[in-house]
Order: structure tokens, then sequence, then C-alpha cells
């Protein structure tokens, strides 16, 4: 069973998988990654990147779209794709396109301006936050916030790892997923710090030092356990 943490602020109730945000996942882009296509494929440096990504709503598409037009070539390698056909899978603008099998935005390993999403490189070149830059489906990844609303109007909000579950039917056919890996359990700091933009992006500043405080109030001394998925 997984050790949970809960906090509870108002009318909101807090819960968070101590485990995971405790473990030493860490992504390993371009150092192992095997992607999430039907079969191995770390040489194609598709990560998670091999699918477009679905945007929230039109906010969203206009974030990227504005943001899209500040790349330059030397940092997007489909960079002529973009100016031709756009980015967008289709007119309604709901998810990113498809170029070569991969996300438009996703460089291949080889590009001179580096390998990775276009986006996440820009906004580290503008000293910004990648949370920021990308769409939110790509800076969440692997934590999900599952949200339940009972019927007082109390909310309960559960952090956790992004299962394969999370991707819809699709997510059965990876032959590959991170966080059901020791392969990427291998980080030097726990998730809680590794993930710290995106946990706070999330769950607020107020509630992240609460959380904090309270995973190292439970620590222990001595080699920390790892996550469930690598005990073996």
């Amino acid at each position: 069973m997984r050790a949970l943490e809960e906090i509870v602020d108002g009318d909101t109730t807090w819960r968070f998988d101590a485990d995971f945000l405790q473990s030493r996942w860490t992504c390993i882009y371009g150092q192992g990654c095997l992607g999430i296509g039907t079969e191995p494929a770390e040489h194609l440096g598709h990560g998670c990147c091999s699918i477009g990504a679905e945007l929230d709503g039109d906010d969203e598409a206009r974030l990227i779209s504005a943001l899209s037009a500040m790349l330059q070539p030397e940092r997007f390698e489909h960079h002529a794709h973009a100016a031709a056909g756009g980015v967008y899978a289709d007119g309604r603008r709901s998810a990113t396109r498809v170029v070569d099998g991969a996300c438009i935005f996703l460089n291949r390993p080889g590009f001179p301006g580096g390998p990775g999403c276009a986006l996440h490189l820009a906004a580290l070149d503008a000293d910004e936050s990648p949370v920021d830059w990308k769409p939110s489906v790509c800076w969440q990844l692997p934590l999900r916030l599952i949200e339940h609303t009972d019927e007082h109007g109390y909310v309960t909000s559960t952090l956790r790892e992004w299962k394969r579950r999370d991707w819809g039917e699709g997510g059965r056919d990876f032959h590959w997923w991170c966080t059901e890996s020791d392969d990427a359990f291998v980080g030097t700091i726990p998730v809680y710090e590794y993930l710290h933009d995106e946990i706070t992006e999330f769950i607020g500043p107020k509630i992240y030092a609460l959380l904090l405080e309270q995973l190292k109030a439970r620590k222990k001394p001595g080699k920390p356990l790892p996550h469930p998925a690598v005990r073996r």
C-alpha cells in the first residue's frame, strides 16, 4: 500500500503519494529512455513525444502559437514545417502536429541546436521555466493531479505519478513506461526536489511548503526506500 501525506486547507484536502515523491525517479531522456512505442526505440530519441501533445483549450493553443513564432531555426529542427503548415494537427488546434513520427517540436538526436523539445530549450535559453513554455500535458509528466468534488463541495486533490492508464487505451500498448521501470529510478535527489517547479505549479507555494515540511519530518536516517515499482 502506498504511503500518503495529507494536508487540509479550507475546503480542499490534498493527498500526496509520498512513496513516489520521495523516490529517486528522474527523466532519462537521451540516457536509456526506450520511448512509448510498441517496440523499444532508444535510438529514435522520441521519449514520450511520439504523439502530438493535446492542448488544454484555446488559451493554451494561443500561447503555444505565440511561443512557436519566437523559435529560431537553429533551435527548432522543424521550423520549416511549422512555417509551411503550422504547428497544429488540425484546424481546431487541439493538438500539436506529428512530423516524421513525433511531435513537431521535438528535435531529434544529432540536431546541432540540441535534441529534445524546442520549446523547453528555448525556455532555458530565455532563463525561464519550461513550465511556462510547454503544453501542460508535457510539463506535467510524470505527475498527475486528480480532483474530486463531493456533494457538499469539498474537494480532494490527489497528486501521484502518471500511470499507463492515464494515457487512455493507448497506454496499454506502450512497450515501456518510465514510472514502472527501475531504469528511471536513478536520480540523486528526491522527486519533490527534482520536480519543485512542476509540483509548485500544481499546488501553489503555500501547500508545497507544508508538504516539504511533512516529507522531511517523515524521512528516516539511512538509504531512502525506492519507489514500489523497483522493490523486488
